[in-house]
């Protein structure tokens, strides 16, 4: 189960740049995953919540944003999905698609964090702001 390891890397990647942002806690992660990048929706989503637990993204609610596999025919130049499994064939000249357009992404689309300053007290409880009240943080 590589999405374990894809997880464990995202929260490393997000707990960074939530620490060189000024801190506070995510609330919402948004990811961009092709179709054809292997990668199990359900099972990242699994394994984010083991990944995740202990760290600023503890809780925080996970969307993954799936991208269709798409490629030109390097005969015709036509545009095509590839679908899943992929079909590499063009349809219009029957020549093999030559050049993947979409569909392989991996990528950390936003991060959506509470303002540092708005951090209850331990006293307080674990009350969560409204996704109107964070901060947006696109990330790079």
């Amino acid at each position: 189960m590589h999405e374990l390891s894809i997880a464990t890397a995202v929260v490393a990647q997000v707990e960074e740049a939530v620490r060189t942002n000024g801190g506070g806690r995510v609330i919402s992660l948004r990811l961009r995953i092709g179709e054809l990048a292997g990668v199990v929706p359900e099972a990242l989503r699994f394994s984010f919540g083991l990944a995740s637990e202990g760290t600023v993204l503890a809780g925080a609610r996970l969307e993954v944003e799936t991208v269709p596999g798409r490629a030109r025919c390097g005969g015709c130049g036509r545009e095509s999905d590839t679908g899943v499994p992929p079909i590499l064939w063009c349809a219009e000249c029957a020549r093999p698609l030559g050049e993947l357009l979409s569909g392989r992404e991996l990528e950390i689309a936003e991060v959506v964090l509470t303002d540092p300053s708005d951090a209850p007290s331990p006293v307080s409880g674990d009350d969560r702001d409204t996704p109107e009240e964070a901060t947006h943080v696109p990330s790079g």
